[in-house]
């Protein structure tokens, strides 16, 4: 046993929560927003406004045409794999071998992908640090194990987790539709949550393809933590601290989080308004890349996977016109009333002298 964990040690294969839930799943999240979500944006922009670079086909493979935004969602399977594979720390061979990994897992997950590319590429990522360096013909050995073992295991799992990845958030959004009042509580208080720990509500959000009128609640949900956060700490931490948590992560706030939990009442109380409020008044949906579900306004990805989301529908027939209550809707649910009831919170729990001036001061 002590020579096994000795070569775990020194591979650096890191059997925990913190590697595989946390940091692979956070770089997932990366490599979808380099591929899938940047590819939809460029589809979107090129549509809107008519760019012909963005709108004709450049390149064609085995009968289906590409635009730019097509080739760069397509590498939404390499991309995701090739950003665990970083994450878990793999030798160049083995990096390099999780391009095909990646498409293997993605392709045969289907709908579910993104689920199907987390489990394939942390087990052939393993795998392949662990017999990277141990022959002398690595060149040869590493790339074929971690590619072998990839598509193996691809075969063998990735259906039936792209599966169940489809089904659940299949049952959220429907259930969302049944429901709206419960489950834009939930939805947007638990993917809120999400957001602002250490894990993906990204990456969460893109495994279940969480869409509509569950989308729309999600990006409520993350909007109210990172606005929300934003608001109710500015005199901690003044215009830079509002712009890194406002437009980057309310992740910021995790250290202060530990110190005094009751900071994050604000934040979490205003998604459990702005969620059901999302769903039963404004009927606010998220049709756009499901990975921008849980990115709320980092970046402004929620809001602009929700415009996205718009023009989708209008070229799909289902929607005539973005209106001004569209943009209205996105207004409120994203910036303005995640700000107000935030700050109504927040000045509620200064007077209970729960929330005390400093307790949000980011380093």
């Amino acid at each position: 046993m002590e020579k096994f964990k000795s070569f775990l040690k020194r591979k650096d294969i890191e059997i925990s929560v913190k590697r595989y839930l946390i940091d692979a799943m956070g770089a997932m999240a990366q490599g979808l927003f380099c591929s899938l979500l940047i590819g939809t944006i460029l589809d979107s922009v090129g549509r809107q406004f008519g760019i012909p670079f963005l709108t004709q086909t450049v390149a064609e493979v085995s009968g289906i045409s590409y635009t730019v935004g097509g080739i760069a969602s397509a590498m939404s399977g390499p991309a995701m794999a090739l950003a665990i594979g970083h994450a878990l720390k793999c030798p160049p061979l083995v990096l390099f071998s999780m391009v095909a990994v990646g498409f293997s897992a993605n392709a045969l997950g289907g709908a579910g992908g993104p689920l199907a590319v987390l489990f394939v590429a942390i087990i052939a990522a393993e795998i392949g640090k662990a017999v990277s360096k141990e022959t002398k013909i690595d060149i040869l050995v590493t790339p074929l194990v971690t590619i072998g073992t990839g598509i193996f295991f691809s075969w063998l799992i990735a259906p039936f987790l792209g599966k169940i990845a489809n089904q659940f958030g299949q049952l959220i959004m429907w259930t969302t539709i049944l429901h709206p009042f419960l489950m834009g509580i939930l939805v947007s208080v638990l993917v809120g949550i999400a957001l602002t720990l250490p894990i993906s509500s990204a990456a969460i959000c893109a495994a279940l393809g969480l869409t509509g009128l569950a989308g729309g609640a999600a990006v409520a949900g993350c909007c109210a933590q990172m606005i929300g956060f934003a608001v109710i700490s500015f005199k901690d931490n003044k215009w830079g601290g509002f712009i890194s948590q406002g437009i980057g992560t309310s992740m910021l706030q995790m250290g202060n989080i530990i110190k005094n939990p009751k900071i994050w009442l604000p934040p979490i109380l205003a998604s459990a308004i702005t969620g059901p409020m999302s769903t039963c008044i404004f009927n606010f949906k998220m049709n756009g890349a499901p990975v921008s579900s849980g990115m709320g306004t980092c970046g402004l990805v929620g809001p602009i996977g929700v415009y996205t989301g718009w023009i989708n529908d209008i070229a799909s027939g289902a929607k005539s016109a973005i209106s001004l209550g569209d943009w209205l809707s996105m207004l409120l649910i994203c910036f303005i009333l995640p700000a107000v009831f935030s700050y109504m919170f927040y000045l509620l729990f200064s007077m209970l002298k729960w929330i005390k001036p400093g307790d949000m001061k980011l380093n």
